[in-house]
């Protein structure tokens, strides 16, 4: 039972180290939103063990980690696993290109709540460059997919 919890909490904090890599300028700009997209695939294959809560806490994690005002990326997680959790069963019957979409969206959502907020708290303005990791979130999906449900099957993680 520890063991497969453990699974999926290495799994986001592996999530987290790729979300804060050092990257160059010009590629840093197009980084995958890499913990919603963990998130997103334990929240629809295992609603009952990640849910907004382990949300809530892994975007603590992450704002401690970039160095954000507490709470800003907690409450776009949070709200996005919301939305994923209560529509998982219908997800779930959607082809992988088409849950490409939905985390495009919510990938969108999520920045806008984010920029949203730092705009609130802080003087920064809207720049289109803000939704190119909705475009690599997506590109993205099918083969984290892969990945998480292989890594899910060979842990027999239920």
């Amino acid at each position: 039972m520890r063991k497969r919890n453990l699974v999926i909490w290495v799994s986001l904090l592996v999530a987290l180290v790729l979300q804060i890599v050092p990257l160059p300028t010009q590629v840093d700009v197009y980084r995958p939103d890499w913990v919603l997209v963990v998130l997103a695939y334990w929240s629809m294959a295992l609603p009952h063990r990640v849910n907004v809560g382990v949300a809530f806490l892994t975007g603590v994690a992450m704002d401690v980690l970039v160095g954000t005002t507490l709470g800003i990326h907690s409450l776009g997680l949070s709200i996005c696993v919301y939305v994923l959790a209560a529509n998982y069963q219908r997800l779930r019957n959607y082809s992988v290109w088409q849950q490409a979409i939905i985390i495009g969206l919510l990938s969108a959502l999520y920045h806008l709540l984010t920029f949203w907020v730092q705009h609130l708290l802080t003087d920064i303005y809207f720049q289109v460059d803000y939704l190119w990791p909705v475009i690599t979130s997506m590109v993205l999906w099918p083969w984290v997919f892969w990945l998480l449900r292989r890594t899910r099957r060979q842990f027999s993680i239920s």
